[in-house]
């Protein structure tokens, strides 16, 4: 468990164990648009491959274990959606602020787009016949680049998070506005298939933060609507590959743009 799993955890803990005095309840959903990141996935052969015959690549050569493998992923536009319960405190704060945490659940997706730049060992194998890539085979009459373009598959993700926000009503409006931060673990589903060929399909556990920034309106005292953004950065899910000895590390970077509703009991 890495370090920043660990954080979370603790934190998801301590909010747990934790009883607030002095402290209105509340629940809130949330909706938007997840851009995700490029990812530059990297890794390296977990046992010696032998290649196809990849014509720009002579059959039967020899990539030694710990031969370094990588390429680049691009996604479409994909979903956020996410629910909390939380606690604003009664603590009057600085400028007439207050300080709230919640516990938050999230889905995010995202469509692979295309995936570029295949090296092995340093060397691009654009364009290599796709039969590189499975040892014993015959040239299949399409190159790697061209089969990793068709970017088939997607990456998901649920999070579990404990989120901290401090707000800050803007004098005599229903308006206010806010910033927060989070920790959480997420359990990250990656399915990478270009051209129907399964490179990835596994699933990671890992830790995240998040920066949440934005603002409310109060349509009473119990019901605000906010929107805002949010940058999230998971720690790369270390996957295996269904198609080559090897595993790779997929990073994992959202920048999210979300409306949602808010109401304190």
């Amino acid at each position: 468990m890495t370090l920043l799993t660990r954080l979370a955890a603790g934190a998801a803990l301590a909010a747990i164990a934790s009883t607030p005095a002095l402290a209105q309840q509340y629940v809130s959903g949330s909706a938007g648009f997840n851009f995700q990141a490029d990812s530059d996935n990297s890794g390296a052969f977990s046992r010696d491959f032998v290649t196809g015959n990849g014509v720009a690549v002579p059959a039967g050569t020899v990539l030694p274990r710990g031969t370094d493998l990588g390429w680049t992923t691009e996604f479409d536009e994909g979903l956020f959606l996410a629910a909390a319960y939380g606690y604003r405190f009664d603590t009057a704060m600085a400028y007439g602020g207050s300080f709230r945490v919640e516990g938050e659940i999230s889905y995010t997706s995202a469509d692979v787009d295309t995936h570029t730049g295949v090296t092995a060992g340093g060397t691009a194998l654009g364009a290599a016949d796709t039969a590189v890539l499975i040892t014993g085979a015959a040239p299949l009459g399409a190159s790697v680049a061209n089969t990793v373009a068709d970017g088939r598959g997607d990456i998901t993700s649920v999070g579990y998070a404990v989120n901290g926000y401090y707000d800050l009503p803007i004098q005599d409006t229903p308006f206010s506005a806010y910033a927060g931060l989070g920790l959480g673990i997420a359990e990250v589903d990656v399915d990478y298939a270009p051209s129907g060929v399964a490179i990835v399909d596994d699933t990671e556990m890992v830790g995240f933060y998040q920066v949440m920034v934005g603002g409310s309106y109060a349509f009473s005292d119990q019901v605000e609507a906010f929107g805002g953004y949010r940058y999230r950065q998971s720690e790369d899910a270390e996957t295996d590959s269904v198609l080559v000895p090897s595993s790779l590390d997929i990073e994992n970077q959202n920048h999210i743009l979300e409306v949602g509703v808010r109401y304190s009991f």
